[in-house]
């Protein structure tokens, strides 16, 4: 099975990015990014409403840093200490050498290819640091921009679940990508 170990903390870098762990500091850019309903159009969860739901957010990410269970990064720009959006890998499964990738940026900084460039190093990190077998990505399938990523960095559709999903009182869809560690 899979031993995987988070500390000390493995920032990532890119060309233009700097991938760091979120911090309380960044309470206001989490608030932002995760009480927009337009951001969150495509994620099935409660709209944070205040600083405190975005404190405990953070909280929630260091636990599962700790349990081993999921790992979030800040993304920033080189050169600001800013958080513009967050990736990681969420539910991790080490059984099966399997985790979930996940991401999200505010509104301003879409369009500029900034998630592909994260998600390119964060799948790298899985694959070569995590030794996983397998990444997968779970979308709605309205989520266009998102598939169009996800194909960008060589994920396969695999599934289109109907109606596996129930919440806030209605059956939603999902779409599952993957990608294989070859």
């Amino acid at each position: 099975m899979l031993q995987l170990n988070f500390e000390p903390f493995p920032n990532l870098e890119t060309e233009r990015l700097f991938l760091r762990r979120v911090n309380n500091s960044d309470v206001k850019e989490i608030l932002e990014l995760r009480s927009d309903p337009e951001t969150m159009k495509y994620i099935p969860r409660p709209l944070l409403k205040n600083t405190e739901d975005a404190l405990e957010h953070i909280a929630n990410i260091d636990a599962k840093i700790a349990t081993q269970e999921g790992i979030n990064w800040a993304i920033t720009l080189k050169g600001s200490q800013k958080l513009i959006g967050i990736i990681g890998h969420y539910r991790i499964r080490p059984e099966n050498y399997r985790a979930e990738i996940g991401y999200m940026l505010l509104p301003q900084f879409r369009g500029k290819q900034i998630i592909p460039e994260a998600i390119k190093k964060v799948v790298k990190y899985g694959f070569e640091e995590m030794k996983l077998h397998s990444i997968e990505a779970i979308i709605d399938p309205a989520n266009l921009a998102s598939e169009k990523v996800l194909q960008k960095n060589g994920f396969k559709k695999e599934a289109h679940l109907k109606e596996n999903e129930f919440y806030e009182g209605r059956f939603l869809d999902t779409v599952i990508y993957s990608l294989l560690n070859k």
